[in-house]
């Protein structure tokens, strides 16, 4: 079974309830899916952390993950890499924008192998901070999510 398979069978076993819902991939790769919402088909996370093998170049892993995730709301691209710190982040390419406010997905990458993904609002014209909010995934895409983080 792939990793994305695999998950998928693991979070319909899940109970439908909010919390932190720690899971294994195939692979071996451990996922924590911090859960404001979650039921049988789907949850609204407050972030998905993947921690997989370390990778050989964050910057290429980075790149790859810009490439391959597709289950978004937006596609990613990269914004750093830093090699110094073997980190990279990666955001939305387009973020949506509503009435001034700037919502848009975050992927922080290290070389050990660890991502997160956030999503984050902030309305530059009232100058106020970024804050993070919920954002809703199907079991299939956050299988996917993982799948395309892992490469």
């Amino acid at each position: 079974m792939t990793p994305a398979e695999t998950l998928l069978q693991r979070l319909s076993e899940l109970p439908a309830a909010p919390g932190p819902h720690a899971l294994t991939t195939a692979g071996g790769a451990a996922v924590t899916l911090d859960a404001e919402r979650f039921d049988t088909i789907a949850g609204v996370y407050r972030g998905v952390t993947v921690a997989g093998p370390p990778v050989e170049s964050v910057g290429a892993w980075a790149a790859g993950v810009a490439g391959r995730v597709r289950g978004l709301l937006e596609d990613l691209k990269v914004i750093e890499v830093d090699t110094t710190r073997d980190a990279a982040v990666l955001r939305s390419a387009d973020p949506a924008v509503s009435g001034g406010v700037r919502r848009y997905y975050e992927v922080q990458l290290d070389g050990n192998g660890t991502a997160s993904v956030n999503r984050y609002q902030a309305d530059r014209d009232a100058g106020t901070p970024r804050e993070a909010i919920g954002f809703a995934l199907t079991h299939e895409v956050t299988a996917r999510l993982v799948e395309d983080i892992l490469g």
